[in-house]
């Protein structure tokens, strides 16, 4: 079997996946739902309303949520070269989590059009993370991969900081919502949400597409790229930038949803090879299905209780991180 061909029917699996994972888990829950209830539409409190307004808007911000969060980590291991890289790597995860904290301990109620005051701060936050990430590795007078990374560590941990802080000085109701905020979840009622984060990561993803070819070369080296005529500085900022505002877009809407965007296109990347031209649409299918599997999971296991998604997706980052720690994958070349 070619290579090629071999690419086109794990794509096709990995597709089958996906729309299996958007039309069965709206169906799972706590009470199950037929075909026939379902058909009756979203009017009154029945098992249509049930569907189409609580369990089908979820299951679509899992799988935007994940696909995006997959696709930019995939973004991150290339300019890193490191299967290791997620993209909360930069701070940007610690910064969307030090707005929403912020707007949860002064007990504001204020919205902006479609967008919650939790997800506005939420994404303020980010996008300060981003602009003094950008600002610290320019400070440098460059913008190398090494001082990008040290300016993101940085940047997050002094979130971090703050957040614990914010927390100590909350009183039992707000320190409440904000743990519960920061285990991540994509409960949601009505489409908003999924349309407000569509419209972050839908343009992120058009930019990655466009720049499958540079992520390719990106792996191998930034002087073989620079030699094949890739604006490297170019496009590292293109792709930080990009990859930035599709995670300050989930995080503002979910929480912080960890492994993601490390687990997923590197299971990916084992699936269909390093190609990102095929790795792309790999990873935003396998993302998406992931965390809606996840999430489908989540609300089911303890039922009636639900378990936040980025408590299972915790659970299962934690030992396959330790497996790619010690697999000798991290050491190879990317």
């Amino acid at each position: 079997m070619t290579t090629q061909r071999r690419q086109t029917l794990i794509l096709a699996a990995l597709g089958a996946l996906a729309l299996g994972a958007l039309l069965g888990a709206p169906f799972i829950g706590m009470h199950r739902l037929s075909l026939a209830a379902v058909m009756e539409g979203p009017s009154g409190g029945g098992p249509g309303a049930i569907f189409w307004r609580l369990r089908m808007p979820r299951v679509l911000l899992a799988f935007v949520a994940g696909s995006a969060l997959a696709a930019s980590g995939m973004a991150f291991q290339a300019m890193f070269r490191n299967p290791l890289a997620t993209p909360y790597t930069l701070g940007v995860s610690s910064g969307a989590s030090l707005g929403a904290v912020l707007y949860l301990r002064l007990g504001l109620g204020l919205t902006l059009g479609w967008f919650s005051g939790v997800a506005v701060f939420s994404f303020g936050g980010a996008l300060g993370a981003i602009l003094l990430v950008y600002g610290l590795t320019r400070a440098r007078r460059g913008f190398s991969t090494a001082t990008m990374l040290l300016a993101g560590i940085a940047i997050g941990m002094f979130c971090s900081s703050l957040i614990m802080f914010l927390q100590f000085m909350s009183d039992f109701t707000q320190s409440f919502r904000i743990l519960r905020w920061l285990m991540g979840s994509v409960e949601t009622v009505g489409y908003g949400a999924v349309l407000n984060t569509a419209l972050f990561v839908a343009p992120g993803c058009v930019i990655l597409a466009c720049l499958t070819r540079e992520m390719n070369l990106l792996t191998v080296g930034d002087d073989v790229a620079m030699g094949r005529g890739v604006n490297v500085r170019g496009v590292k900022q293109t792709l930080f930038v990009a990859t930035s505002l599709m995670v300050g877009g989930v995080v503002s809407a979910c929480g912080p949803i960890a492994f993601i965007g490390m687990m997923a296109p590197h299971i990916c990347r084992l699936l269909i090879g390093p190609n990102h031209r095929v790795l792309l649409p790999a990873s935003l299918l396998f993302g998406g299905a992931f965390l809606t599997v996840c999430d489908t999971a989540a609300r089911t296991v303890l039922a009636p209780a639900e378990l936040p998604v980025g408590v299972v997706t915790a659970l299962l980052g934690g030992p396959f991180f330790v497996w790619l720690l010690l697999s000798e994958s991290v050491t190879s070349d990317q």
